[in-house]
Formats: structure tokens, sequence, C-alpha cells
């Protein structure tokens, strides 16, 4: 499995010009190749192959005058800037023809020098290599501080070097690590994802939502309202963005570091873990938007399903028409729609249900089914759900607890 290992860098004054020299140049060749091929296009000639776009835009732009200052950056970095840009064309043609599920995707378009994010990428043809001391050396911009948090587990392939929009830089390398499974387990779980508690398990256990956007908002609004009081491309202005960027850094810095720990937990306590398959795109026109992309599920369930494949573990998502919530996890019986203010029910069975924890059990009991070899079908047919089936109410109990060890702050 090929995994990405980020370290945070930090370039000395000088450096951060070069990084800037060579984002520059990166940013220019793909637009010239993107330029290039839509006049083909328009003219009705015929697509211009990556080989002859490197020839043009490359080697031959460097002998002109006006693109001689290509030469001062390595020229790898230039190679991989059209081989972005060839995969963008692939990738779109792929999800016009069908080949690509998911989303549409929309054609390539012209990197701008005000993007927030800048990045080029280093192959292994351009000799990058970490020091012994610990640096990182690149060609035509010098060693790199860089700030090691975990040892690499093998000789990284390529290595990119990210400008996020607070103004930080990042190595992000790509090595190729062995797949260690974890000692195989008897238990499963399924998991119903909310906005009251971000994940309620199959066992009982209810995971409280910790809204960090949320508890940030203060900050947040203060931060903006300076912003918009600054003159448009004034310093005090290009001063407030990098602020407002850091502020929404440290948000989505603790999303990510908090739900790598609950998905650890999870995936090495258990040995299947089932999912439902949210529309999460849909409900991000709701006017739950701003809880729902809050809550991160879609980074969350991404990281259920590699870490369950390098540590040999079950993840399986359950189709989002199942109906988890109305069905009884007894006795499999389907009542009618039921108000989100109703957080438990009785079954006519004699059976008591917490409504997230009968979602839970239903979710892994349609994930093993779907799993069964032998193709035993022990639910019912598929049931739309109910339209405000993905909502919480707000006077939805509050009283929480967090999953042992973990913190939700």
């Amino acid at each position: 499995m090929r995994l990405r290992y980020n370290y945070r860098v930090y370039p000395t004054p000088g450096q951060q010009v070069e990084l800037a020299r060579a984002f520059g140049c990166a940013r220019v060749v793909f637009n010239d190749g993107l330029r290039l091929r839509q006049r083909a296009r328009e003219a009705g000639e015929k697509y211009i192959c990556d080989a002859e776009l490197s020839r043009r835009l490359i080697t031959e732009a460097k002998q002109t005058p006006e693109r001689a200052w290509l030469g001062e950056v390595s020229a790898v970095v230039l190679q991989q800037a059209l081989a972005d840009l060839s995969i963008a064309y692939r990738n779109f043609f792929d999800s016009v023809s069908g080949r690509r599920k998911g989303r549409k995707l929309a054609p390539p378009r012209f990197r701008s020098r005000k993007d927030n994010r800048q990045a080029i990428r280093f192959t292994r043809n351009a000799w990058f290599k970490v020091l012994d001391n610990g640096k990182l050396r690149l060609p035509k911009i010098g060693d790199l501080q860089v700030c090691w948090s975990r040892v690499l587990p093998s000789d990284p392939s390529s290595v990119a070097i990210i400008r996020d929009a607070a103004g930080r830089y990042f190595a992000s390398f790509v090595v190729r690590t062995t797949d260690v499974p974890l000692p195989e387990l008897d238990t499963a779980v399924g998991i119903d994802l909310g906005l009251t508690h971000f994940a309620v398990l199959s066992d009982g256990t209810k995971v409280a939502a910790p809204r960090f956007l949320r508890r940030a908002a203060r900050k947040l609004k203060r931060l903006q309202q300076a912003l918009s009081r600054k003159q448009r491309g004034s310093q005090n202005r290009r001063k407030a963005v990098v602020k407002v960027a850091r502020a929404h850094a440290q948000v989505a810095d603790t999303r990510r570091d908090w739900q790598h720990k609950l998905s650890t937990a999870i995936i090495r306590e258990n040995q299947a873990v089932y999912v439902e398959d949210l529309c999460v795109v849909g409900l991000g026109r709701t006017r739950l938007a701003k809880s729902v992309h809050d809550a991160g599920w879609a980074s969350f369930t991404a990281m259920l399903e590699y870490k369950a494949d390098r540590y040999g573990r079950t993840f399986a998502r359950v189709d989002r028409f199942f109906p988890s919530t109305r069905m009884c996890s007894a006795c499999g019986r389907l009542n009618e729609k039921m108000a989100l203010n109703v957080r438990s029910w009785d079954c006519p069975c004699g059976a008591t249900h917490d409504r997230d924890v009968n979602a839970a059990k239903n979710v892994r009991a349609a994930g093993q089914a779907d799993l069964n070899a032998r193709g035993a079908h022990v639910r019912p047919g598929l049931v739309p759900a109910a339209r405000r089936e993905a909502g919480t109410h707000p006077d939805a109990a509050r009283s929480t607890r967090s999953v042992e060890g973990i913190s939700i702050l």
C-alpha cells in the first residue's frame, strides 16, 4: 500500500524565495499547456500529446527570451506540472464517458497566483535526498529543515512541497508500506453517524459530537469582521487573510487529529466495521449544512476504510435507503415514520429501543448480510427513508459521553 507522510518544514527566507519561484514556474507551465490544448481544440486540430507538450513548453521555451527564466528551477517540477494537467484531462474524460464513478468533474481550469494553496512535486529523477542530519535536500532550493514526527517506513518515491493558506510549508512523502494485519477478533460493530452524537455504536457506545467549528465560531467571527474592515489590496488585509486562514487551519487540524484517534480505536477493537452510506453532498445543501460540514463524516469514513484495508479488517457501507431507524432490531418489524424528537420507541414485540442504538444494530446486521458468502437474505427490500431522517432535532437529549481515552475537546 502506498501512503503519504506529511511533515512540517521550515524554509529560510532565501529558500522561501526559491520555492515561490518554483511555484510560479510550475503554474506558468501548467497554464501554457492548458491554453495550448484549448486553442488546438477550438481550431479543430489533433489533441496534443504529452511528449509534444513537454517539448514545446519546456525544452523549446527555455531557449526563448520570454521563458528563459524557466531554467532557474528544476526541470522535474515543470514536467510534473504537465503531468498534473494530463491527469486532470484524463479524469475529466473518464467522468464524461462514465468510466469514473461519482460526481461529474469539470475540465481543468487555469491556476492563479492568488490561489491560497501552492504545491510542487519532485520525483526520484530530481535526486532529492533526506540527509543524515535530518534535512531534506531539494535541487536548486537547498536543504530544508524538517520537523520529523515519525520515521519514514521506506524510501520515498516522490515528495511534494506544499504551502497552505496559512503560510505553512509541508513536505508530503509518498512511501510504500507493508501491511501488517492486526490479530483477528470476533467482534463486529455498526456505526450510526449523526449530529447530536457524532457516532453511535451498536454496542451502545455514544461518541459526543465535538463541534470544533461551532466552538471556534466567536473567534472566527471576530477575525472575519476585522478582515472586512481592511482596505482591499492593502498589506493589512493580507495579514488579516492569513489570520483567518490560520484559525480555520487550527479547526481542521484539531478535527483531523480527533478523527484519526477515534477511527484507529474502532479499527483496533473490531474485526468488521459497517457504516451507512450517507449522501454528504446532498445534506450539505440543506439547512443543516454547517453542522454537516463541521461533523466531517466523509473524512471519518474514509479513514475507517483505508485503515481497515491496511490492518486486515472488514469495512462495508450499507445502502443509504436502508430503513435502519424504523426497523426493529429484535423482530425485524418495519414501523411507520417517526418524528425526529422521538428518541426511543417501543415495538409491539415488546422490545424498547433507543433510536440511534437500534439504527446502529440494524446497520451491523445489514452489513453482515451483504457480506454473507452464502447469499442469505436477512433483511427486507430497500424502502425509501423519511425525508428528514438524517436531521437532528434541537430538543434532542444532550447527555452524551466520549469514548474512553478519547477526548472531544
